[in-house]
């Protein structure tokens, strides 16, 4: 676990293009948004100019330099037609599903589900949403991801427009995945959107989710974007959240949960795409009986950087928490892994298990891993661990006596190790077409 050196970061940075697109929305949006989301903004636009951007020298971005996304020419994407066809690689073998698609961070009526929602589930663009003074938008957007805390946070805030508002009603079992798509077309550096999505799962209700960021282009767009997850009691929800933006983009994401009593949150999140690429995963079990199960993956190569920060907070008792995190890192990229369990002093009898994985393919490639535990309860059960290393010799020799090539054995369990994360997606769709990259990536693509 070495640590490579770092280039200079750059000073805290609130005035130029950020500042200025944040005065022209408030502008644009002055005699449309209801008096609640203006307040929203402007409290957002407060604490991004207070905690301007994270340097190095704090300690939650230590090992993620983000000079490279304050020095962009931040501007709003140039809009562009998108033809049906050009999203075909995107959906999942056409799999059956409520799509919201979002292009530049605009909503597309067009490419979106036209079939009427007939499972008990709400979905409207954020904007409608707002603008429609939906109560429970209004009771639950902005009160969970802390932008007093996060500078991307505070920025989403401040740029709050579109985006996804979903409602999960009463007791419905929604049996069709939901898939909300973003897809970044720009080939100019900066082009930046700022998606935002909030997903209430009232009592007893449950639903498939899948939010997804993609690009067209190989330009260096940046994408900030904040999800709030509210979890009513006895609700059940599995997220799954895939970023395979261009290798010379730049993404920062962040899902904060809120779970109230016995309540089940499963998410997912795989990163294979980013220049840097950065995703904070933070659930708070609120109530006794509570589950949540984090499974996530990156794969990296190339000069790449990929963070995941998860912290999750055991804030009542008899609560469970179980965590999965696979790296794989080739060529010269680098791996950031942050995970913490806060168990507060009421939180007896919790059940916290977090593991890190590593697996480092070539010299060139480094990871910081720090799994941490904090408890101020003494009824605990808590483990947690980290693995950094390369393939067991031990097992490419068990393949290699069976008539497989060394090369291809390699190959083949490190495939293996990708697939123990994807395997526990239950969106079957999704899961064969992650495999499937996975097998042209580490089996198909370097055999020959």
């Amino acid at each position: 676990m070495t640590t490579r050196p770092l280039i200079p970061s750059v000073p805290t940075r609130t005035d130029g293009p950020f500042s200025a697109a944040y005065a022209q929305l408030e502008s644009r949006e002055q005699a449309v948004a209801p008096a609640w989301l203006t307040a929203l903004r402007r409290a957002g636009n407060a604490h991004f100019c207070e905690l301007g951007f994270p340097t190095t020298d704090h300690e939650e971005w230590r090992f993620t330099n983000v000079a490279p996304i304050a020095a962009l020419p931040t501007h709003s994407p140039e809009k562009r037609e998108v033809d049906r066809s050009e999203l075909e690689r995107f959906t999942f073998g056409q799999m059956p599903t409520y799509r919201v698609v979002f292009i530049d961070g605009s909503f597309s009526t067009t490419l979106s589900s036209s079939e009427l929602l007939d499972e008990g589930v709400e979905i409207h663009s954020l904007k409608t949403a707002a603008q429609s003074n939906l109560g429970w938008v209004q009771k639950h957007l902005g009160q969970y991801a802390r932008a007093d805390e996060n500078a991307f946070v505070a920025l989403n805030t401040s740029m709050m427009e579109e985006g996804a508002a979903i409602r999960i009603k009463a007791n419905q079992h929604v049996k069709t995945p939901i898939h909300l798509l973003f897809v970044s077309t720009s080939n100019q550096a900066g082009a930046t959107t700022h998606p935002r999505v909030l997903i209430v799962a009232e009592r007893g209700s449950e639903a498939r989710i899948l939010e997804s960021y993609e690009s067209l282009t190989d330009g260096s767009t940046l994408t900030n974007a904040v999800t709030e997850i509210v979890m009513e009691e006895a609700s059940h929800l599995e997220h799954c959240r895939l970023q395979q933006e261009s290798t010379s983009a730049y993404h920062v994401g962040t899902v904060h949960a809120h779970q109230s009593r016995s309540s089940n949150l499963i998410t997912h999140s795989i990163s294979m795409g980013g220049r840097i690429a950065r995703v904070n995963i933070n659930p708070v079990l609120d109530a006794e009986g509570c589950e949540c199960v984090m499974n996530g993956l990156y794969v990296v190569d190339g000069d790449q950087l990929v963070d995941h920060h998860t912290a999750i907070h055991h804030a009542k008792p008899r609560c469970n928490s179980h965590e999965f995190y696979h790296g794989i890192l080739d060529g010269n990229s680098q791996g950031v892994f942050n995970g913490k369990i806060f168990v507060r002093p009421d939180a007896q009898k919790t059940d916290a298990k977090q593991t890190n994985r590593n697996l480092l393919l070539s010299d060139g490639a480094t990871i910081q891993t720090k799994p941490q535990l904090e408890i101020f309860a003494d009824d605990v059960k808590c483990t947690h661990g980290a693995t950094v290393g390369q393939l067991q010799e031990e097992a490419v020799f068990y393949l290699r006596a069976r008539g497989i090539g060394k090369e291809a054995a390699r190959r083949m369990l490190v495939h293996a190790f990708a697939s123990d994360i994807i395997n526990r997606i239950s969106i079957e769709p999704v899961r064969v077409e992650l495999d499937q990259i996975m097998f042209d990536l580490f089996e198909r693509e370097r055999s020959a």
